[in-house]
């Protein structure tokens, strides 16, 4: 069944209530009958308002419910080219109507106005951060619009003005409310790609400053959940930022510390939290490649027991490859292979193990961190371990049949000295280009 263009002016004020708009039929959301303002689609081809499909999912409902179609999955896939044309036809209206943007209300200020409140230097910018944040969080607000307010409004640039701020003292809570703005921009589905790297541009306007102020966060935000937004964002200026930005903001232990203490335990029972884990590991991660300085620092800051726990910690092989590319950096020095080896037996049996379950990019950073320690240093402690550890040479051969880098197989290969095995040994079979690896 088709339905009918339909006119309403149900949602204009009483001044304008005789003017009619024009609806299209699939602009509506077969829940609701509203225009949509986020539309997603279904497995099932069908396009709902993303908050009346939320609202369905969430009450139990495992049906389409314009099909009741059993649904085998039910990830929300955003409708870009729906969402085109509404905004298209949303602009040819509003240009027409004495009423534009009254589609949506917002209780309190406008966004504009609360994005003006923030940029007023003598004003506490606390409470307009956190209504700006609650409006970017309401799933209710047409998601134009606020992609609207972070290009136009330049919302991004003005919040991240807060976190640069020097003259001023501004509270961990202001701090804070300002990392959930724009953490929200970064993670709306909404935000235009262009429009969210605004916010890693408004960092990196003073990165040392804005580095301090997302220390500030991480040391003292109110929750957890608080505090890995604001790794968030240390992770969204790394990947898109200039090499000096990153350097900037690898010199600052402060906020390299926190990093730290992040992946580490999150209570006194020594739990480590997933998230927090996953994405202090990859600020570290991406830091130990700025700079020699950095590495260094992050060694004298505790980044190898940190490491170190983590690996044992995740099964997950992202985790672990971040985890070896960490490590990799830190036995560049001298403190950090003495920390690796300080428990040798612990960390190089855990470094052998996740070995060949971290990718191939993991696989390689765990070969330059043992032929590191064992063979170019010759610690003994790490060589005792290596050559211990049960099927420890499998997986050096397993890595060395897997099409790894020359670079990655020469150190496989140098490694292998370290085990006491004759020409009658696999090496000699492995050595007649054999696939097969006999066992011992």
């Amino acid at each position: 069944m088709v339905r009918k263009e339909t006119t309403t002016s149900m949602r204009l004020p009483p001044q304008h209530q005789g003017l009619e708009v024009k609806i299209p039929s699939f602009f509506r959301c077969p829940i609701s009958l509203d225009v949509m303002r986020s539309p997603v689609s279904l497995c099932t081809g069908v396009t709902y308002d993303r908050a009346s499909i939320q609202r369905w999912l969430d009450s139990g409902n495992t049906t389409c419910p314009a099909t009741m179609l059993p649904l085998p999955s039910t990830d929300l896939v955003p409708n870009l080219t729906l969402r085109s044309l509404i905004a298209h036809w949303s602009n040819s209206a509003a240009s027409c109507s004495p009423v534009a943007g009254s589609a949506t209300f917002f209780a309190g200020p406008s966004p504009a106005a609360l994005v003006r409140k923030v940029a007023s230097s003598g004003a506490d910018p606390s409470a307009a951060l956190r209504e700006l944040a609650a409006y970017l969080s309401d799933d209710d607000v047409d998601e134009f619009e606020k992609n609207a307010l972070v290009g136009a409004g330049s919302a991004a640039e003005t919040v991240a003005s807060v976190l640069r701020r020097k003259g001023e003292k501004i509270s961990v809570e202001g701090m804070e409310a300002a990392v959930r703005v724009l953490a929200a921009i970064i993670s709306l589905d909404g935000i235009d790609e262009v429009n969210k790297k605004r916010v890693a541009t408004g960092l990196a306007v003073d990165a040392a400053a804005s580095s301090a102020s997302l220390a500030r966060v991480l040391r003292g935000g109110s929750s957890l959940e608080a505090r890995i937004e604001a790794a968030r964002l240390v992770e969204f200026l790394l990947a898109n930022a200039a090499a000096e930005t990153k350097a900037a903001v690898a010199q600052s232990s402060e906020l390299v510390a926190e990093l730290i203490r992040l992946v580490g335990p999150v209570d006194e029972k020594g739990s480590l939290d997933k998230k927090a884990m996953d994405t202090g590991l990859s600020c570290l991660a991406t830091i130990t490649g700025s700079r020699r300085a950095a590495r260094d620092e992050m060694v004298r800051l505790g980044a190898v027991p940190a490491a170190v726990r983590a690996l044992h910690a995740t099964t997950e092989p992202s985790s672990s490859a971040k985890v070896l590319r960490i490590l990799e950096s830190a036995v560049g020095c001298a403190e950090g292979r003495a920390a690796l080896c300080k428990d040798a037996e612990v960390t190089v049996t855990a470094v052998l193990d996740k070995m060949m379950k971290s990718g191939r990019e993991g696989a390689e950073a765990a070969v330059a961190v043992l032929w590191a320690v064992c063979y170019k240093y010759k610690d003994r402690r790490a060589s005792d371990a290596a050559a211990a550890s049960e099927g420890g040479l499998t997986r050096l051969l397993l890595l060395l049949q897997s099409g790894c880098s020359p670079a990655a197989r020469q150190m496989a290969l140098e490694l292998l000295k370290i085990y006491r095995v004759n020409a009658k040994s696999c090496l000699a079979g492995y050595d007649s280009k054999t696939t097969h690896i006999m066992p011992f």
